[in-house]
């Protein structure tokens, strides 16, 4: 099932053609480029010039311009001479949606030519239809003929193109015959791509753009299975588009572009936020560092190609596992979102430290509370600590993880009274030598009514299949919280659950998210929150992971919430309002920013309510899919209102648009107040 990529267990860069933007070359062996996109509207020359020189001192190594009509296209005529005459020498590329005619002019001015599938002689109207053979194949000719010119002319300038397919513009020929899925996205630039390749033209870079990373995911990987299957190497432009901003976006960001760099997919990246494009590059360059240092990792020599991949990589279904009750509000199992462990940074004699930092965070988080809290304890003297923190925050944790140090004594499992008011669940990491200390440890845990964590590694496991197999796993967990050198913590968790699935066990898996787990941490949390959201939200999206934890951040309150926002961007847990918002570009009909944090700033208490704040009509009906709201430019300070895909208020004065849209979302049923917080809560 792996034939996107050559080991979802090692990481191994995909081969490519190399595609030249100008001077700077994309694909083969060359490093991932970084790219980003101006913001300025583009006839505004000096602005869009004076953005690009931003971009580039930032690191930027391919400037995207919008080109939305004849007039902007012209411009880049000046744009770029500008910034040549300023010693400036980056790649541009022209954005093209609906107009060939503009994209015949930027051909003229620019290294490449962006083009949507889904809006490029082609159409969108959401019209349902039914083709006929012999009508789909007019259409096809329809397209060739539309297409044609363009290619022609960049083959001739020696122009590269991209044919970037994104999820929300979709043709409605596409649509009714493949529906709104990935399968769609693909078929839909492939088309493309053959009409290039009729005329010889192979300068193509491909890209498979939503704002749901799942579906970002499995498109990419469903475009290199079928271009493999026809012979096609093009590179690939990664990127999760209308991820929004903030952390939220940086989280979806590198749940989308890491996964697929992690299996060695991507040459280009851009990372879309609604901020500042400048701000776009240093996440953007993070990923790409991590990713190469781990294509170039030797990969690990112990794969005796008896594992099977546990997953169908290009369709979503979660693991099947055995469920575990907890208590009564809180289980783990299949139909259960994955739950949230967060340890604690104090050694547990620091016992009051303990309760207080957890108490307070409880009582601000709210909905997003801790569910398991994870304790150390490494001799004896541990235990009345242990029993403190327990009696004292036992109405507010579901359950406790106990981490054994290898200094435990066995003996001292046995003589403690374990509160019976509590769930508890024993972690131990467990070598290959130790099976007759596991078999005690299940003994113990099936005895005492307790659950059983097992650190163990993919290639421990197999050597302990005969015990494991006299017990039940009923009780049991499986993590792993230092995978091997050689290899790469995703393939590692993935390994982990093939040799699972092979041995029959469906416990539960704990992604844990440590500093043995990362790539390249380092000490500032944007490294911290990149590097959880690759492992984790990959995962994930994978189908794998019931339980999760953030232990690379020292803030109890910070890592859970960095736990919930991980499972949101992956859609395995909603626990607060989803935005969908396009970054800004010369398109943008308003404040896209600033607009963007006024709305967020009066729903955001909305749990479970999708909102899509989009700044013209380009992509925005398509990528509001699966929305509950739309906030859409309509036109120059007019703002149209949506319910799903369905346009129901058109042209509202800008100043009156974010009160009709809350207007709306209580007409709809959607509104709750939000909760006023207490002054003991403040002051917590």
């Amino acid at each position: 099932m792996a034939d996107y990529c050559n080991s979802r267990f090692h990481a191994t860069r995909r081969p490519t053609r190399e595609v030249l933007v100008g001077d700077i070359g994309v694909g083969g062996d060359n490093p991932i480029r970084v790219q980003s996109m101006t913001t300025t509207p583009t006839q505004d020359i000096d602005a869009t010039v004076n953005q690009t020189i931003a971009l580039v001192e930032a690191g930027c190594e391919i400037v995207r311009i919008t080109a939305q009509n004849l007039m902007a296209a012209q411009a880049l005529k000046d744009i770029s001479k500008k910034l040549r005459l300023s010693k400036i020498d980056v790649p541009l590329v022209a954005d093209i949606h609906f107009l060939p005619r503009a994209a015949m002019e930027a051909a003229e001015h620019v290294e490449k030519v962006r083009v949507n599938p889904g809006n490029y002689a082609d159409k969108k109207k959401f019209a349902i239809r039914e083709y006929t053979d012999v009508q789909y194949d007019e259409e096809l000719q329809r397209l060739h003929d539309g297409f044609s010119p363009l290619v022609k002319k960049c083959k001739a300038l020696g122009r590269a193109l991209r044919i970037g397919t994104n999820h929300g513009s979709l043709s409605d020929r596409i649509m009714n015959r493949y529906g709104d899925t990935p399968l769609g996205m693909v078929e839909s630039a492939l088309e493309f791509i053959r009409i290039a390749e009729s005329h010889g033209f192979q300068d193509i870079i491909l890209s498979m753009k939503a704002s749901n990373p799942k579906v970002m995911i499995q498109a990419y990987r469903l475009v290199v299975d079928k271009m493999n299957a026809e012979s096609m190497n093009y590179p690939l432009h990664l990127g999760v588009t209308e991820a929004g901003d903030g952390e939220d976006a940086r989280i979806k960001s590198s749940i989308g572009i890491g996964s697929l760099l992690y299996d060695g997919l991507g040459d280009t990246i851009r990372v879309s936020l609604t901020e500042d494009p400048v701000y776009e590059v240093p996440v953007a360059q993070a990923l790409a560092d991590k990713s190469m240092q781990l294509w170039n990792r030797d990969p690990a020599d112990d794969d005796d190609g008896t594992d099977l991949d546990s997953i169908n990589p290009f369709e979503y279904t979660r693991r099947a596992v055995t469920t575990i009750e907890l208590n009564k509000s809180c289980a783990i199992a299949t139909d259960q979102p994955p739950r949230i462990i967060i340890p604690t940074h104090h050694p547990i004699e620091k016992s009051e430290a303990i309760v207080d930092e957890v108490s307070q965070a409880q009582a601000l988080l709210k909905d997003t509370k801790i569910e398991g809290l994870l304790l150390t304890i490494e001799d004896s003297d541990d235990f009345p600590s242990l029993l403190s923190i327990q009696s004292s925050l036992q109405k507010s944790i579901p359950f406790y993880v106990v981490e054994c140090g290898a200094s435990i004594d066995f003996n001292h499992l046995e003589k403690f009274a374990w509160p019976s008011e509590s769930q508890w669940m024993l972690l131990r990491k467990f070598k290959s030598e130790e099976s007759d200390l596991l078999g005690r440890y299940l003994d113990f845990a099936h005895r005492n009514g307790h659950f059983l964590a097992l650190d163990i590694s993919y290639q421990v496991l197999p050597e302990m299949e005969e015990l494991l197999n006299t017990h039940s796993d009923a009780n049991l967990v499986f993590t792993l919280s230092h995978p091997p050198e050689t290899t790469h913590p995703l393939g590692a968790y993935r390994k982990l659950a093939s040799k699972l699935q092979r041995m029959k066990i469906r416990a539960p898996l704990w992604i844990r998210n440590t500093k043995c787990n990362t790539i390249d941490l380092k000490d500032y949390f944007g490294d911290r929150l990149l590097e959880a959201a690759t492992l984790s939200g990959s995962l994930l999206c994978d189908g794998l992971g019931d339980l999760i934890s953030i232990e690379t951040e020292p803030d109890v309150r910070r890592a859970t919430t960095l736990a919930y926002n991980i499972l949101q961007g992956a859609r395995a847990r909603i626990s607060k309002t989803e935005f969908v918002a396009c970054p800004s570009c010369g398109r943008t009909l308003f404040d896209l920013q600033s607009t963007t944090q006024q709305i967020r700033s009066r729903t955001d208490h909305l749990k479970g309510v999708t909102i899509a704040i989009m700044g013209c009509i380009v992509n925005g009906p398509g990528e509001m899919a699966d929305a509950d709201f739309g906030y859409v430019g309509g036109a120059p300070g007019k703002i149209n209102l949506y319910v799903a895909k369905n346009c129901v208020e058109y042209h509202i004065a800008e100043e009156h648009a974010v009160d009709k849209l809350i207007e709306l979302i209580k007409v709809q049923g959607k509104w709750t107040e939000p909760e006023v917080a207490n002054k003991e809560t403040v002051i917590a």
